[in-house]
């Protein structure tokens, strides 16, 4: 499926967004604090593909976010709902063809650090492909060789970073390892992942970075903690948790993302 870029930016009208934002699961709610917010459900453009994922809002939201023009991907496709680790490559692809160049990556995950409770947010520097998929199988040309040695953009962790630092608001900084569900992991598969040097496990976003540097797209990542990693306090998990504690942090990152844009914008 490929999306028509014309079309789209007949939709877009005369919004010249310079950064995309893609909300992972329960982060809706950064739509809020957008100034002049229009928004445009996916059905309504020929072939984004829609999520099937509760918490997950399915529309291209416009809007000023720390008074930069931004475009809104509100909900993702994941490699579990049909086995494609590529599904987000047709959005990703339409997103360069306007010309954003900056991709920030949001989602919910699960704390390996104690220290790292939920509600908080953790900046991604670095990932771990555990899943064994990848969304470049099947590309013929030799860019499929993407390198991934700085995958998460220095100046834009750096806008971030400063942002939390002028806010005096926490951010973590860490490892996020993708994993590719649906189901959660088990205790032992967390015990796994901290012994690797995760400091986040989650079902989403690895598969988009990989993208995104392919399409030659900056993009920067932060995780919002929902909960503790199987095993470390003996409570089940679930997707219901997910949406219930995403909110607390997603508030949190809102504030983070709409003071450090402006010195990603530059």
């Amino acid at each position: 499926m490929i999306v028509d870029v014309a079309a789209l930016r007949f939709l877009l009208g005369e919004r010249h967004p310079k950064v995309a934002l893609v909300l992972g699961s329960g982060l809706g709610l950064v739509v809020d604090e957008l100034e002049d917010a229009r928004r445009i459900p996916y059905a309504e453009i020929e072939g984004f593909p829609e999520s099937t994922v509760s918490g997950h809002g399915g529309a291209v939201v416009l809007g000023r976010l720390g008074g930069v023009e931004v475009l809104i991907l509100s909900g993702r496709v994941h490699y579990y709902e049909a086995g494609k680790a590529d599904a987000m490559r047709p959005v990703l692809e339409a997103i360069q063809g306007l010309g954003i160049e900056r991709l920030v990556l949001t989602n919910a995950a699960g704390s390996l650090r104690e220290d790292m409770p939920p509600g908080s947010v953790m900046l991604i520097e670095d990932h771990i492909n555990f899943s064994g998929a990848h969304p470049l199988i099947g590309e013929p040309s030799d860019a499929r060789f993407v390198g991934m040695t700085e995958a998460y953009d220095g100046a834009m962790r750096a806008a971030l970073l400063g942002a939390a630092e002028r806010l005096g608001e926490p951010l973590h900084r860490g490892v996020y390892m993708w994993f590719s569900g649906p189901s959660f992991e088990t205790p032992a598969e967390i015990r796994m992942a901290r012994g690797f040097g995760a400091d986040a496990v989650g079902m989403s976003t690895v598969p988009e970075v990989i993208l995104a540097r392919f399409l030659g797209l900056r993009v920067a990542a932060a995780s919002v903690i929902t909960n503790y990693g199987a095993g470390m306090t003996g409570a089940e998990l679930s997707h219901q948790e997910t949406k219930d504690m995403a909110p607390k942090g997603g508030a949190r990152l809102a504030r983070l993302l709409a003071a450090a844009l402006p010195e990603m914008d530059r």
